[in-house]
């Protein structure tokens, strides 16, 4: 029996979710400290029981059936500035440490505005979007020093940035049992001024090009991005942006963007990413990878 204080049983997680889907978790429990997040992540190891440290929930899909296992909301979100150096716990939002380090005249977060993360859920996929000109695209590896991780035998260690093998949508913690516990980023002195006319410009794209997660809750972009035409146009292409089955439909506004219109579930969001890939396939030649985890019984 699992042994962790405010430990909550049967807990639906849709609620907990940028797609606002989920089934039941058999056990449940928010850590709002490292310690808190290190110890329920070894107490589930002690008792050999399938664990998930969940973020924002975003870019994740759980299944209709839940997920047998302990889920741990991971809200360990203290931070620290000392002069241009960033460092925060692995639970802090993306989101506050732009605020914060844009108050501060700090440069680096900024291009990250709008996106539903935490600096743990930012490293696991290398969080990245477009350069203030649109040309390239910029990662959250190009700030980041170094970060503390437990390790699957239950160590405490630091690394630095070449440890995670970042690539586009990729970090070594997809491939090995690793929790990251604090990163440290270094970021880079600029005007007030400067930074907040980047957010906004960043926020403004985002609202024109992709849909309003408060009006249309999804897990973000579904499908890896395809060189030189994109997974939206070939969507597009194949006569299925609008497309719906259940309560999700492929986005009016992007269609890659597969979207809740109110009562989806994992089964329609799964029906529909068969579908596009089949009639992509069939129709362009193109194989469309999903982007987005699985997490559960679907």
């Amino acid at each position: 029996m699992l042994k962790i204080p405010n430990l909550k049983k049967k807990e639906i997680l849709a609620p907990y979710t940028t797609y606002k889907i989920g089934g039941l978790a058999d056990y449940f429990v928010v850590a709002t400290t490292s310690l808190e997040l290190i110890n329920a992540v070894k107490e589930a190891r002690r008792e050999k029981i399938p664990y998930f440290v969940l973020g924002t929930g975003a870019n994740i899909l759980f299944g209709d059936k839940g997920f047998r296992g302990l889920v741990i909301k991971n809200e360990s979100n203290n931070f620290r500035l000392e002069k241009n150096i960033l460092t925060a716990e692995s639970g802090a939002l993306i989101s506050d440490l732009i605020s914060e380090t844009a108050k501060q005249s700090l440069s680096g977060l900024e291009h990250f505005a709008g996106i539903p993360s935490t600096v743990g859920g930012a490293l696991w996929q290398n969080l990245h979007f477009l350069s203030p000109d649109r040309q390239r695209t910029i990662f959250i590896e190009e700030i980041l020093a170094n970060a503390k991780l437990l390790t699957e035998n239950n160590e405490v260690i630091r690394v630095d940035k070449n440890f995670f093998q970042f690539r586009y949508d990729y970090s070594i913690l997809h491939d090995q049992n690793l929790i990251v516990i604090e990163a440290t980023f270094n970021l880079i002195p600029d005007t007030k001024e400067n930074i907040q006319a980047q957010i906004q410009k960043n926020l403004e794209w985002r609202n024109e090009k992709q849909p309003s997660l408060d009006k249309y809750p999804s897990c973000g972009s579904v499908f890896k991005k395809v060189e030189g035409v994109g997974a939206g146009k070939l969507i597009q292409q194949v006569g299925l942006k609008g497309y719906k089955i259940g309560g999700i439909q492929s986005s009016e506004q992007h269609a890659n963007f597969l979207v809740n219109t109110g009562n989806g579930t994992a089964s329609d969001v799964i029906a529909l990413i068969k579908l596009i890939q089949k009639n992509v396939k069939e129709e362009t030649g193109y194989e469309l990878e999903t982007e987005i985890g699985l997490i559960g019984e679907f």
